[in-house]
């Protein structure tokens, strides 16, 4: 790669301006896309040429906006982990955080890459899609915020045009009656991609579930909510019963594929069991 393929703006008008100029991958940690240049081979659709947005100050950090906490788009996994605000009010996105390959992976993926980069296996994406976060975008027509729950349109698709970048994610804050809970299966302990992979939302009230917020990757194209088990949860008392019934309607409601790292079998029953050991916890 030459000099003259990479762009590397220092604020984010200069990087709204070399977006609307042509067409450009983005690249910030590159723990995903250096995997891909150096086997030769790019995602379709990329450009050959790069904007690396990793010198941005502007679109790393954490800070707290009212009843929400923004994290910015190349705030990287290391960042998060350590965070002690991000530890109090969002602890299932700490949890993903630290899942999330080795410690040099950590020290330079970012929540954006994790979001952008689309796989419906990115540990962080069911915290996101549990708690109802909302994704930043800007580009030089200006900013818009989407609910990420919209963010994708298909596998590796998402509602980004060329010309804008993920800037920040904002997600609400954990409330005293809610438990919030992430869940990881994979190969092994460390390193591994997902097999299945759940985060949940859930606020009881006198012993019912009033509240209840299931995201699941790796069981479907995209990260999704699982919107007819949640359903069957309100109002319910965690017994055996609603346990029952909410892992055998969440095993229909996902879709998950048979690859090389599981069958569609063995991922449909893992989530269930994830759902039923989360449940009967309460």
């Amino acid at each position: 790669m030459s000099q003259a393929d990479v762009l590397s703006p220092g604020s984010l008008t200069e990087a709204y301006s070399a977006l609307a100029t042509r067409p450009l991958t983005v690249i910030a940690g590159g723990t995903d896309l250096m995997v891909l240049m150096n086997a030769g081979i790019l995602a379709s659709g990329r450009a050959s040429a790069f904007l690396d947005i990793w010198r941005i100050h502007e679109l790393r950090g954490i800070s707290e906006v009212n009843d929400r906490i923004r994290i910015g788009g190349t705030t990287t996994f290391t960042e998060i982990a350590a965070s002690t605000l991000v530890q109090r009010a969002a602890p299932a996105l700490v949890a993903a955080a630290r899942t999330i390959g080795a410690i040099q992976i950590q020290n330079r993926a970012t929540l954006g890459g994790n979001i952008v980069n689309g796989s419906p296996a990115g540990d962080s994406l069911p915290v996101l899609a549990a708690c109802d976060a909302e994704v930043e975008i800007g580009s030089a027509r200006g900013t818009r915020m989407v609910p990420f729950n919209d963010f994708y349109t298909g596998y590796r698709k998402t509602v980004l045009a060329p010309d804008e970048l993920l800037v920040s994610v904002l997600l609400p804050k954990r409330r005293d009656d809610e438990e919030w809970s992430f869940r990881k299966v994979g190969t092994r302990r460390a390193q591994a991609i997902s097999k299945v992979v759940m985060a949940a939302r859930l606020r009881l009230d006198g012993g019912l579930i009033r509240e209840a917020g299931i995201g699941l990757g790796s069981v479907a194209p995209t990260v999704i909510r699982v919107r007819e088990t949640e359903r069957l949860l309100l109002g319910r008392r965690p017994d055996q019963k609603l346990i029952g019934e909410a892992r055998e309607m969440l095993m229909r409601e996902v879709t998950p594929i048979t690859d090389l790292r599981s069958t569609s079998h063995y991922r449909r029953t893992v989530a269930g069991n994830l759902l039923a050991r989360l449940l009967s916890s309460l």
